[in-house]
């Protein structure tokens, strides 16, 4: 398998360009091409634009970019699926599993909640973290761990259950418990060392870490 990939999708716009240097393919969707473009993104750097492209005016400009550019234009008309679920396919189809995502969460909320339920279909496949102005976050695995994270924000929730949980490194550890949504979830907690473990049994868990 190759090594990283980078993908745009159509949620709240980083601040700022994330380092580009680490990834051996870079895409987009093409609601994610507006916030690009005020960005100032380097066009060249794109491998490819995917999407329904139901918006004639983002469609001719990402048509006009592209003859100046050498990204590959992927449109994807199944409206069974996401633009962010068929992106992912592509991606997959060449030959990656280890994807960071920007734009998942913000804008929308429905569009929010979509992109969390195209991660958890895709979590024992991929190897996919989302990144925001607050922090990142990711499905994990039965046993995990993380480091260099002593003060950051630390919150666990179950998707919708997660049980015999098993943390240390936390301020407020959780000892074989249970998080079930609609009863108790684990958020704000906080690592109070530079490296955090969690274990469960069954069920799924989501982990969000603060910048």
């Amino acid at each position: 398998m190759k090594n990283k990939a980078l993908l745009f999708i159509n949620g709240d716009s980083p601040k700022t360009i994330p380092n580009l240097s680490g990834y051996d393919l870079i895409a987009c969707t093409d609601g994610a091409f507006h916030y690009l473009k005020q960005l100032k993104f380097p066009l060249d750097k794109l491998d490819f634009i995917s999407g329904d492209f139901d918006s004639h005016q983002i469609e001719e400009e990402i048509l006009r970019q592209a003859q100046n550019h050498s990204f590959e234009i992927i449109e994807t008309p199944d409206q069974n699926k996401t633009d962010f679920h068929k992106a992912l396919e592509i991606i997959v189809e060449k030959g990656f599993e280890n994807i960071d995502v920007y734009g998942g969460s913000g804008g929308e909320q429905d569009h929010f909640l979509g992109n969390l339920s195209v991660a958890y279909a895709f979590k024992d496949k991929l190897n996919l973290q989302f990144f925001d102005e607050y922090s990142s976050y990711y499905f994990i695995p039965k046993n995990f761990s993380i480091s260099d994270v002593k003060g950051k924000m630390i919150s666990l929730m179950p998707f919708p259950i997660a049980k015999n949980i098993e943390t240390k490194g936390l301020k407020w550890p959780l000892h074989q418990e249970d998080l079930i949504l609609g009863e108790r979830i684990g958020t704000r907690n906080v690592a109070d060392s530079q490296e955090v473990s969690i274990q469960y049994k069954k069920g799924d868990l989501l982990i969000f870490v603060g910048k």
